[in-house]
């Protein structure tokens, strides 16, 4: 029989798993409680970092719909729920674990797709959601101007031609 403790942290953690668009799962083992403050305190407003109990979470987990971490949910576990841009967390996740080795990413899972530790640290490589759509803007810009170009250069053509034929028709019409 559940205890109502339990169903509380199981709705708490179903809800933080809707409410997330991603959660990277670790291992904790070794890392003292200012560690983990300090770790909580690297991902910022970006994720939400709690320690949870395996059958809690799984049922939890199952409930949002979210099947891909059961294999991660073993040992020591505490889960990232990234609401922000979860490069930005995958970026301080592992830029904690350098620093920190008891600090091990099992997995994840990113807009309902399971990833890998491999995974989630190729998504730490990526520049920010804002860089890259400062990129995005850039080159279409540039195409943009380009595409502008040339459309021009055939306007241009014609705008010179028919001065030319008008020139020539005052010309003419002057001779006359």
């Amino acid at each position: 029989m559940a205890t109502p403790d339990k169903v509380d942290a199981v709705e708490e953690i179903t809800e933080k798993f809707r409410n997330s668009n991603a959660a990277v799962v670790t291992a904790y083992t070794g890392l003292s409680v200012a560690q983990l403050k300090e770790l909580r305190r690297s991902l910022g407003d970006n994720a939400q970092y709690r320690v949870v109990k395996n059958t809690l979470t799984k049922i939890a987990a199952k409930e949002a719909g979210v099947n891909e971490l059961d294999e991660h949910l073993i040992g020591s576990t505490a889960v990232a729920f990234v609401t922000g841009d979860p490069v930005t967390a995958a970026k301080g996740l592992r830029d904690f674990a350098k620093d920190n080795p008891a600090l091990v990413i099992k997995g994840g899972v990113l807009d309902g797709k399971a990833l890998s530790a491999d995974e989630i640290k190729k998504l730490a490589d990526l520049e920010s959601r804002e860089v890259l759509l400062a990129k995005l803007a850039g080159g279409m810009k540039a195409s943009m101007a380009k595409a502008a170009a040339t459309f021009q250069a055939p306007l241009t053509k014609m705008v010179r031609t028919a001065d030319a034929l008008r020139s020539k028709v005052e010309q003419g019409g002057a001779g006359e």
